[in-house]
């Protein structure tokens, strides 16, 4: 292991490895990412739905969004590497009143900033899903360039192209404590070793706080497990079947091999690192998953995992210079967003850090928010 570089990357999911790359692509110097797994990856990123989209309700949520869309699928030209991002569309089904107001405002500013949404009437929602019940529905918004991707893929993808361009990797590196001098970052420590260096990146997603916590930085994000069941074959899904998110209940489903991914976030659930399987919460997305495709009463369950949400209080993320400590730098708190923002994370990152002009304008995700009040809460959660 290196004992000096000039930045150390904590985390090896997808948004620390996103970040490795976009700054190694910039010449940025001696990169090191430390990951306390013995695999890249092994957390959120592998319990990651996989859905892509940019139908949010806040401006830099959906220009983020966009520059993610732009960079996956041009991503074997920048990584050389092949990860298939299917555009078969994110589509919301509205039936409360409330809720489609809501979403015809939020439609109203992602047309302003050039996205591709559509409003669908109940009667043509069939053409994308056509095994949805509708009679309840009144609306629905549809996006062709959102859809799905693999994130095992990017991530690989990204960790090749990384490691080409000089970063190292470490392994089972948990890091044990960050060394202050002055106010200044001065030494990452690991169970491996040390590293001298004058910039930490914070990729720890739902770890966050606690790396925080080693510099006395308070990072508002905040671990919640959320479900996910696969079912077997089906054998009447259409081969473009979309991402279709039940507002309302909110259930959201998408094509996985050849059956469907069901889930649903639980709001109840409080904050922990708890990832066990609870049988009720399993029940109770089947349960909202029959009641919105009745077809899927002679399905099986194949397979079923928990993962955690690194949740913030406005369910945005957190990307900017930790205020109480020169030298820290934080990627996190996507509030399950983080696969289908990592490459637009990975880029303004590394065009902050150098001194550039970042594509998309990130102040209001500054980590000093919280503090001063300047909170704008995204609604559009899943």
């Amino acid at each position: 292991m290196r004992t000096t570089a000039d930045a150390v990357i904590i985390g090896g999911g997808i948004i620390g490895v996103a970040v490795a790359f976009y700054l190694a692509r910039e010449k940025y110097g001696q990169v090191v990412l430390v990951e306390k797994e013995p695999f890249m990856g092994s957390c959120s990123t592998a319990k990651a739905a996989g859905g892509i989209r940019a139908q949010f309700d806040t401006r830099v949520n959906i220009e983020m969004s966009m520059l993610s869309e732009s960079l996956f699928t041009r991503f074997k030209e920048d990584t050389g590497s092949e990860a298939l991002f299917n555009q078969v569309g994110y589509m919301f089904l509205l039936s409360d009143d409330n809720d489609i107001k809501t979403f015809k405002k939020s439609y109203e500013l992602q047309k302003s900033l050039g996205l591709a949404v559509e409003l669908l009437k109940p009667e043509d929602i069939h053409k994308c899903a056509r095994d949805v019940r509708t009679d309840d529905l009144k609306l629905a918004t549809f996006c062709h360039e959102d859809g799905l991707g693999d994130p095992h893929e990017f991530l690989s993808g990204y960790e090749h192209a990384a490691r080409n361009l000089g970063v190292d990797i470490e392994l089972k590196a948990e890091v044990t404590d960050i060394e202050t001098t002055k106010g200044k970052v001065g030494k990452v420590k690991t169970i491996r070793g040390n590293i001298s260096t004058p910039l930490v990146i914070n990729c720890t997603g739902a770890y966050s706080r606690l790396i925080g916590d080693m510099v006395g930085a308070d990072i508002q994000v905040q671990p919640y497990r959320r479900q996910i069941v696969t079912t077997g074959e089906l054998d009447f899904l259409q081969p473009d079947f979309p991402m279709v998110v039940d507002v309302k209940s909110g259930l959201y489903t998408h094509k996985e091999s050849k059956g469907l991914l069901l889930g649903w976030a639980d709001k109840s659930i409080e904050p922990s690192f708890d990832i066990s399987i609870d049988p009720d919460y399993t029940d109770k997305i089947l349960e909202k998953a029959l009641d919105r495709i009745p077809r899927l009463e002679t399905a099986e369950i194949a397979n079923q995992w928990a993962g955690l949400y690194e949740t913030t209080p406005d369910h945005r993320a957190i990307i900017g210079w930790e205020p109480v400590i020169s030298g820290m730098f934080h990627v996190t708190g996507f509030s399950g967003h983080g696969f289908m923002h990592a490459p637009a994370a990975g880029m303004v990152t590394a065009e902050v850090l150098t001194g550039k002009e970042p594509t998309v304008d990130i102040e209001s995700l500054a980590p000093g928010r919280f503090a001063t009040g300047a909170v704008i809460e995204e609604g559009n959660v899943i």
